[in-house]
């Protein structure tokens, strides 16, 4: 005879139905979100270094110097201003893309 101090045991009077249903459910529903984590992450993993930042476009008409890659662009009233990857400006003349100037960009101490 069990005192009534005691609390019941899972031996005594079984699970019942709708808890063991509950519990697989639970179960399942985080094994499945554990799965569709890992599957995002894997494709941040895969997917994202492929992504490669693009180019700008230059307008038509405009040829940067030969060996040149272009980082950034900005347009102005008559002329077009052209970072390249060697750390230097072009200022180039909007309409003909004759090169007006060339600045050299130092790095600050």
């Amino acid at each position: 005879m069990s005192d009534m101090n005691e609390a019941p045991t899972d031996a005594d009077q079984g699970t019942p139905p709708e808890l063991r249903f509950l519990k697989i459910l639970v179960t399942t529903l985080a094994g499945t979100m554990i799965l569709g984590l890992i599957t995002i992450i894997f494709l941040f993993v895969t997917r994202l270094p492929d992504a490669s930042i693009p180019r700008p476009a230059l307008p038509d008409g405009i040829t940067l110097p030969e060996g040149t890659k272009a980082e950034a662009v900005t347009i102005g009233r008559g002329w077009i201003a052209v970072v390249t990857e060697a750390d230097e400006i072009l200022i180039l003349d909007a309409t003909t893309g004759e090169l007006r100037q060339r600045v050299q960009i130092t790095p600050q101490n």
